[in-house]
């Protein structure tokens, strides 16, 4: 097939940087994963770029491995972006219908969407999305979609997703510094809900909780809206600086022990079993007990989880969700994760896995990569709107990232 109608999702983590290469199925929702790699981050901290020099290097390494792979250059991509600076705010917007027979058209749609980014946007930030999430045309209310409806005056509740424009500019110039084009850029948390939620868990209630290595990203859904975004400055990694202090060894040996021995379950663990750190690379003669690393995963996941369940209250959704809690992320795998999860959350719990996709790559089947995924499937689901794959994408204007965008999102809400 043509080389245009691969989809490339870069994913730049604080931990590990993630390349998927996905193909759209013919006569099919699913998507055809071809390639994929990861590699270590470098010049990344919390979902900012602290050197871009190293950043460029990690991305490019990462961005070679997937070209071996699937025998084709990568010329542009999807990207995620992440951070402590993203914020979420919700905004409302009115216009008159321009027609004199009151029909409303798309070009209504795209004037009161404009009108709802006229918020007291800070000058150091820039808007990523505008969602709509419903309308009103002359005080109906709760409207999907209105086009083709009459009415005077038209309304919309959108969510708005914005970030520092220093971090968003210093994603942009070190992705350009790799010879890539950037498609669009895509909150990774938005990217990951598109690839581990159903449309059903959306509408029903439900929140995505991506714990990255160093932030942990909070997405609510509720009637196929977006209702609330947070990035936390806490991750999996700080885990593993628990367990290195806890411990007294180093952060290397830290982190093997957390993933070879580690669990939140602290009951589950014999009083009389025992790790000698000797069984790991460059880990010397002593012994600890198991029982003793469980209670120091459990008292860290317990803080990260109260702080996400401060972010539901914020909203009146805390133990309020049916679809409950889905867990994404390299965090996400540890031993004993969901019977916490459940426990301070008062919810359903799931390890979240991409959905709708076909591969032949087993290390993708994980929640490790549904940013990477998700990002290809966000491509997807724009690949016949106006203005996708534009080689020169001018992300100042808000206006070219929502026509895009739009489409997207009345998928989250059929």
């Amino acid at each position: 097939m043509a080389k245009e109608s691969f989809i490339t999702g870069l994913d730049i983590g604080s931990m590990n940087i993630r390349v998927a290469v996905g193909q759209i199925q013919p006569n099919s929702s699913s998507v055809h994963i071809v390639g994929a790699a990861e590699h270590e981050a470098h010049g990344i901290s919390r979902g900012s770029v602290t050197s871009i020099e190293d950043a460029v290097s990690a991305i490019s390494q990462s961005l070679e491995t997937v070209e071996r792979m699937t025998g084709i250059p990568t010329h542009h991509a999807f990207v995620g972006i992440g951070g402590t600076h993203i914020t979420s705010l919700e905004s409302h917007g009115v216009v008159a219908v321009s027609r004199a027979d009151g029909e409303i058209k798309e070009d209504d749609i795209d004037r009161v969407v404009e009108a709802a980014q006229t918020v007291a946007t800070p000058p150091n930030y820039q808007i990523l999305h505008v969602i709509p999430r419903t309308f009103a045309v002359d005080n109906q209310r709760g409207i999907k979609d209105p086009v083709g409806m009459t009415g005077m005056r038209l309304e919309v509740d959108t969510q708005i997703i914005q970030g520092l424009s220093g971090q968003i500019k210093s994603i942009e110039k070190t992705v350009f510094r790799t010879g890539l084009s950037i498609d669009d850029i895509v909150l990774g948390a938005m990217a990951a809900a598109e690839s581990a939620l159903t449309k059903r868990q959306k509408e029903l209630g439900v929140a995505l909780v991506n714990i990255g290595g160093s932030t942990t990203s909070v997405v609510v859904f509720e009637e196929g809206d977006v209702l609330h975004v947070k990035v936390l400055p806490v991750g999996a990694g700080h885990l593993t600086n628990d367990i290195a202090i806890g411990l007294r060894t180093s952060i290397d040996l830290a982190e093997q022990v957390k993933i070879h021995v580690g669990s939140a379950l602290p009951e589950s663990v014999g009083k009389r079993e025992d790790v000698n750190l000797a069984e790991f690379e460059g880990g010397e003669e002593t012994v600890v007990s198991r029982k003793h690393v469980a209670e120091i995963i459990e008292a860290r996941l317990e803080e990260i989880f109260k702080m996400v369940d401060k972010e539901l209250q914020s909203i009146d959704r805390s133990g309020m969700l049916p679809a409950g809690i889905v867990l994404t992320g390299g965090g996400a795998q540890l031993t004993g994760i969901l019977d916490v999860a459940k426990k301070i959350f008062r919810l359903p719990a799931s390890v979240g896995l991409p959905q709708n996709i076909v591969t032949a790559i087993d290390k993708v089947n994980s929640p490790t990569f549904t940013t990477a995924l998700g990002l290809v499937a966000w491509g997807a689901s724009m690949q016949d709107r106006a203005g996708l794959f534009s080689k020169s994408p001018d992300f100042s204007s808000v206006k070219a990232v929502t026509n895009r965008l739009r489409g997207v999102f009345k998928n989250f809400i059929k």
